[in-house]
């Protein structure tokens, strides 16, 4: 078979489908006829669906085996059934839903896995070796910006064991009600991006000093060993800071003291179990939820079974599928800490007056997907098949083994920020319409949800999962090559495009509470 698959094919997920996507690159002319003798009344563009069957008036259109609207007209067999053509539902009600009823049986565990890692003095484990600045305030950024170039330059090369240092600037910190509702969440963040595995357990911190957010407040003493051990902060306003040199030169000071205490640490043979990994997806398409996501749910699976924590995320994106991921709670505590932050989100929109219609993106649909009940349905296949463990709210640290779901927003920037926080040490990233999307914390790899986009951003794109779509891959195998791929990134043998381009994305706080 050709890469280019030389007959019109689509892909029916479920039994019950009454639609399937259109797999052939650049999508099928009307009259394109399939081998189950299915015929297009129309053109269909690829990742988009066709009705398989006549689709009354008000009639489900079931995809995942799941109805994801309804018919607002009758929908012809053969035709492109796009968004304008289906109403959007209800969201599961959050009062009735299942509670631990399906819990997966536990997996056989998998032993013998490791990876090469950093041991912090805390017990968490680095997959890099980095200097992290972090800043109470947005005032201090570009001098701690204009330090972290200096420091790079002169001092770094002479710290060889050292990936990198990174600046953890913001818009938060001052002109904030700091002590609203929702303001434990920003905070939190920032203290959590302080303390992330890999960063070494050597924060040091830049504040001006009239800030609202001081550094008592953002990183108390009693949070880690060292802050009380050894100077930590550069305040900007202390009288002895007579210019901006000064400034500058205090916290390079510091930083060459932390840059020696990191240079220090050699990686060790770590097992898999010390791995805390990340899943989102971003520029998703209708592919994402039938390659890519499956293929990433499959390695969770392993990483489960291995010991390692793995977080999913994306609160709206998973909003519509709550009722499966409820029944699936290792027990019903874990059940309601999902519900309860399912209810904080449909608040918080609610107080935006939006729900959570305003996702999908346009690329989304342009993309194939119709919804954001289609969108939740690929969007969960990233968890895999394990039991749900645990629940963290937005910033909160992960201490807990297993699949976890870490809240967040759905945006690909505060997402990936909060994961950070949660101590993530590892991310993988689906995407089907393409992102240059990148951290600096943390390795990125990056799984391509269609063969084409692969192929066209081919030093951007880490694994295909278009094969899968094609025939010529299954979940499993692709599954296994993320899972191999993730231990070998984590041990410093292999690098992601991601980092080989330098492609990190600002840090992004999620701040629902007021400003001033």
């Amino acid at each position: 078979m050709s890469d280019r698959l030389p007959r019109p094919l689509y892909v029916k997920v479920n039994p019950s489908d009454n639609v399937a996507i259109i797999v052939n690159e650049g999508g099928l002319p009307a009259g394109a006829q399939f081998e189950s003798g299915l015929v297009l009344t129309e053109a269909v563009p690829e990742a988009h669906k066709v009705a398989l069957i006549d689709i009354p008036q008000g009639s489900p259109v079931i995809r995942y085996g799941v109805t994801i609207g309804c018919a607002e007209r009758p929908i012809a067999k053969g035709s492109w059934v796009h968004e304008e053509l289906i109403t959007h539902p209800l969201a599961p009600d959050l009062d009735n839903l299942p509670l631990a009823t399906t819990v997966p049986p536990a997996q056989p565990p998998l032993e013998g896995f490791t990876f090469q890692g950093y041991l912090n003095e805390d017990g968490s484990v680095g997959t890099k070796n980095i200097l992290g600045i972090t800043t109470t305030v947005q005032c201090v950024a570009a001098t701690v910006d204009f330090a972290v170039k200096r420091i790079k330059a002169e001092l770094l090369p002479s710290y060889p064991n050292v990936d990198d240092v990174i600046a953890i600037t913001h818009n938060y910190g001052c002109g904030i009600a700091i002590g609203a509702p929702g303001a434990e969440i920003p905070i939190r963040t920032l203290r959590n991006l302080s303390l992330n595995p890999n960063l070494g357990g050597a924060p040091l911190v830049v504040s001006l000093g009239c800030e609202k957010l001081q550094p008592g407040q953002l990183l108390p003493v009693s949070t880690l060993p060292i802050l009380s051990r050894e100077p930590y902060l550069v305040r900007l306003q202390d009288e002895q800071h007579r210019s901006f040199g000064d400034m500058v030169a205090a916290i390079m000071e510091m930083a060459e003291k932390r840059l020696a205490q990191l240079n220090a640490r050699k990686r060790t043979t770590r097992p898999a179990s010390d791995l805390v990994v990340g899943l989102q997806c971003g520029g998703s398409d209708a592919f994402s939820g039938v390659t890519a996501n499956p293929a990433v749910g499959y390695a969770a699976d392993l990483l489960v079974r291995a010991g390692a924590t793995v977080m999913f995320s994306e609160v709206t994106e998973v909003r519509d599928a709550i009722d499966l991921l409820t029944a699936r709670a290792a027990d019903p505590t874990v059940a309601r800490d999902l519900i309860r932050e399912m209810a904080w989100y449909d608040d918080y929109l609610g107080r935006g007056s939006v729900d959570r219609s305003a996702n999908p993106s346009p690329g989304n649909k342009r993309g194939g997907l119709a919804n954001i009940v289609e969108k939740a349905m690929g969007s969960i296949a990233k968890a895999g098949t394990s039991p749900i463990t645990a629940v963290y709210g937005p910033g909160e640290q992960v201490k807990t083994k297993g699949l976890i779901f870490a809240a967040t927003p759905a945006s690909d920037f505060i997402c990936g920020t909060l994961q950070l926080a949660a101590a993530m040490n590892m991310h993988v990233f689906t995407t089907g319409r393409g992102t240059p999307y990148g951290l600096a914390m943390v390795p990125v790899i990056k799984v391509a949800s269609r063969t084409s986009l692969a192929q066209r951003w081919s030093d951007l794109i880490d694994i295909d999962a278009g094969t899968i779509a094609s025939g010529h891959e299954t979940i499993e195998e692709v599954g296994k090559k993320i899972f191999d791929m993730i231990l070998e990134v984590a041990s410093g043998n292999k690098q992601t495009w991601a980092d080989h381009w330098g492609l990190h994305n600002e840090f992004a706080l999620f701040n629902p509470s007021p400003v001033t």
